[in-house]
């Protein structure tokens, strides 16, 4: 299995990466904003992209 990689960012803050691994798709934390993600496994990068946004702190103006 080749391994792919995409950068998920949230707005303009890299997240994090994903990595394709047997079973779905690996995500390495980029921050401590999106610690509790590192190295869970999505099903797929839509998964972790929205995983991550919902971690995101909301700025209020």
């Amino acid at each position: 299995m080749s391994h792919t990689t995409h950068v998920i960012e949230v707005g303009d803050v890299t997240a994090g990466i994903v990595v394709a691994t047997e079973g779905g798709f690996r995500f390495f934390a980029a921050s401590l904003t999106f610690k509790s993600l590192d190295l869970a496994i999505f099903p797929s990068i839509a998964h972790a992209s929205r995983a991550a946004r919902e971690k995101f702190p909301r700025r209020r103006y």
